[in-house]
């Protein structure tokens, strides 16, 4: 009995550890607003547009989005390209593909192809393997407790954008890791091994859009939450349509109701 008295002592003790470990890491997410949010809310074509920018010419050196085609950028409730312009799109890539003469040949992707994934070489070198980007706002939490994300979603996008603004000079009790950047947004703890990404002006956005590193963080964010939920705006809408009409069904039934019973009361 005191052997087992001793191993639900010292299992509990980890387990508290462990949670310390886990709700420090689990920092809650900065606030940033989006014009999807709610149930009302739909997406920012212009930023979708800058978001997807910001992704080709910094996240997709090392970062994959293997669920996304080239033609979903056309798709109605996305960032509003046209069929022409995916097209042009798709043509900045390549992609590497048998030859039928037992090697690999390079071609220009087509709308129909799937974002290819970054250099093999230039991600080893990174010595760690970065997640891929398709669902990672459905992936990641950026606010914690059941009410909480009852009430304000899960955070993902918040999170992406926190992450890519959180970069910290480590506090002066706190020993630097060699290769790791200091980042308090890190869902794995406050080390992350991916250098600072952006940069204030590292993208130039057609649109004359503020291109400051929040700016930039707030676009891809957007942009990464249509990767992962393309059909957001389908959905609401179908939402409330289903609730007017169960409004409509309860008026209904409620007057079917009075019109049984009004003899009997």
């Amino acid at each position: 009995m005191k052997k087992i008295a001793t191993l639900l002592i010292a299992a509990s003790a980890l387990a508290g550890f462990t949670g310390l470990a886990h709700a420090e890491a689990e920092k809650n997410a900065k606030p940033f607003s989006f014009s999807f949010e709610g149930p009302f809310g739909k997406f920012d074509r212009a930023q979708l547009q800058r978001g997807y920018k910001v992704y080709k010419e910094v996240c997709a050196a090392c970062h994959s989005m293997k669920l996304v085609a080239f033609r979903n950028l056309a798709d109605k409730g996305g960032p509003g390209f046209t069929e022409e312009q995916v097209k042009a799109l798709a043509a900045t890539f390549k992609v590497s593909e048998d030859d039928g003469k037992g090697g690999k040949a390079e071609r220009n992707s087509l709308p129909s192809d799937y974002f290819p994934s970054p250099d093999p070489g230039a991600v080893a070198a990174l010595g760690a393997v970065p997640p891929d980007l398709s669902l990672i706002t459905k992936s990641r939490e950026g606010w914690h407790g059941t009410f909480n994300q009852l009430v304000n979603g899960i955070g993902g996008p918040q999170y992406v954008a926190s992450i890519l603004t959180g970069y910290e000079d480590p506090p002066a009790d706190v020993a630097a890791v060699e290769g790791k950047y200091y980042n308090p947004y890190f869902v794995n703890g406050v080390w992350i091994s991916m250098p600072p990404p952006l940069t204030d002006g590292a993208v130039t956005f057609d649109d004359g859009a503020p291109n400051k590193i929040e700016d930039e963080a707030k676009d891809v964010a957007a942009f990464l939450a249509w990767t992962a939920e393309p059909k957001m705006e389908e959905r609401k809408q179908t939402g409330f349509e289903v609730m007017i009409y169960l409004v409509i069904l309860a008026g209904l039934l409620y007057a079917v109701k009075k019109k049984i019973w009004s003899a009997i009361h």
